[in-house]
């Protein structure tokens, strides 16, 4: 099976459908709702907000640190799928026990919620190294934006069907919204789990080289990734990229992940914060395969360009937020640009690094935007307690905590510039060709 094949296509982008209802309908949509509301019962908002920005941190500090370790030992032993499966099937689990967590036992639902985080990035770091093997040079934008897409359109339906249990439990033999929420959470683990299939089925990897397995493709990971490490001083244009996408994405994945809390935070009901992430959820489905052509048309570096201006102006924005029309704007405004950010990143970097360590250079990837996940919620959350502890009032706390992300579109977007992607290409070819 080669390259564009149709059914390695499917099967690889229905896995962005199948867990993409962990980073919709749990990430950021029902658990920072019901983690301030029935596990956080009681507790301040700013201190809500501090413990949910911690918890999305210590998962990402998690996957940062092995992602590298696990890609090198991945490409090594032609282990990509391996991987993925096992990261997947560990948050499925983990997402399915939330809904035993009882009430005001906000340590465990940390726990089970960083662990099920922990599987949803530990996958996508396999599952982004997939794509060069099931997609060619001239596909890579548009097969990369068609993943995405499938996943707003997955996460969205899903979301969708969960919303209005909440909304009419009785319809679904549910005892109340609360029994819904808490529902939600099984479904999204059976919705995950099921759709993987398709990756597992028609995704074949291909073996190169001498067939490792246990201790000697751990070594050899091991191996690799310190010749990697020592590489990275001849790839000054992936360096540049990483540390670029580092600070930018960190924006994408923190507007992401507190957007709700934040929008309960100024004082929006959870009703119109839901509202808000369908219309994300279902004008990111065509906008991202919109990216994807325009990506092909003006090139990868322009659109991640405007995307990233786009961003600006909304963290920018969010601080001066009023009504919940403004909020459902907002929404949409982000729907546009959020699948094409990420799918045209993940283009461009499969463009700039060597094939055959894909996994590996994907871990890196990946490590980095973990990182920056670390900065994002902890500033936000910081900002927050810091502005409250000069006497204003938690409102105004959360609206100056949203212009903090500012910065890190700013600082990601100037380092871009100087990316080139012709260049990146001839260091590598350079770096293969040595003796």
């Amino acid at each position: 099976m080669g390259l564009d094949d149709k059914k390695a296509i499917f099967g690889w982008s229905m896995y962005d459908w199948a867990n993409s209802a962990f980073a919709t309908a749990v990430m950021a949509g029902f658990f920072p709702i019901f983690f301030k509301q029935f596990w956080s019962v009681g507790t301040d908002t700013t201190v809500s907000t501090a413990r949910l920005g911690l918890a999305n941190s210590i998962a990402s500090i998690i996957v940062a640190l092995s992602a590298p370790i696990l890609g090198a030992i991945a490409d090594k032993g032609t282990s990509k799928k391996k991987f993925l499966l096992f990261f997947a099937y560990m948050g499925v689990v983990m997402t399915a026990s939330l809904y035993m967590v009882s009430k005001g036992n906000w340590p465990m639902a940390v726990v089970l919620y960083v662990l099920a985080s922990v599987g949803f990035s530990g996958g996508n770091i396999f599952y982004d190294a997939l794509i060069t093997i099931v997609a060619s040079e001239r596909k890579l934008d548009f097969v990369s934006a068609l993943g995405f897409s499938l996943g707003y359109l997955g996460g969205g339906v899903l979301f969708a069907v969960n919303v209005w249990m909440t909304l009419s439990p009785e319809t679904f033999g549910l005892e109340n919204a609360r029994e819904a929420v808490r529902f939600s959470f099984l479904s999204v683990s059976i919705w995950w789990g099921v759709f993987s299939i398709p990756l597992l089925l028609f995704v074949k990897e291909p073996t190169h080289g001498e067939g490792k397995s246990g201790v000697n493709m751990v070594k050899a990971g091991f191996t690799q990734l310190r010749e990697t490490f020592q590489e990275v001083r001849h790839l000054k244009t992936i360096f540049l990229f990483l540390v670029a996408y580092w600070l930018y994405i960190d924006g994408v994945d923190t507007i992401v992940r507190m957007a709700v809390d934040y929008g309960i935070s100024i004082g929006f009901k959870s009703n119109d914060l839901i509202v808000a992430l369908l219309i994300v959820q279902f004008v990111g489905f065509p906008a991202a395969i919109g990216f994807g052509y325009l990506g092909g048309m003006i090139g990868a570096k322009r659109a991640i360009f405007i995307a990233i201006a786009v961003y600006l102006f909304v963290s920018i924005w969010g601080a001066f937020m009023q009504s919940k029309n403004e909020f459902y704007i907002l929404a949409i405004t982000i729907g546009l640009v959020q699948g094409g950010i990420q799918a045209l990143s993940r283009s461009f970097f499969a463009r700039i690094i060597p094939i055959g360590r894909s996994a590996e250079y994907f871990g890196f990837y990946n490590m980095l935007g973990k990182f920056a996940a670390v900065i994002g919620p902890v500033l936000m959350g910081g900002v927050g307690l810091l502005v409250k502890s000069m006497g204003y009032s938690s409102g105004i706390a959360s609206r100056v905590s949203i212009t903090s992300i500012a910065l890190l579109f700013i600082a990601g977007g100037t380092l871009f510039y100087f990316v080139n992607e012709e260049r990146g290409r001839e260091e590598v070819k350079y770096l293969s060709q040595k003796p």
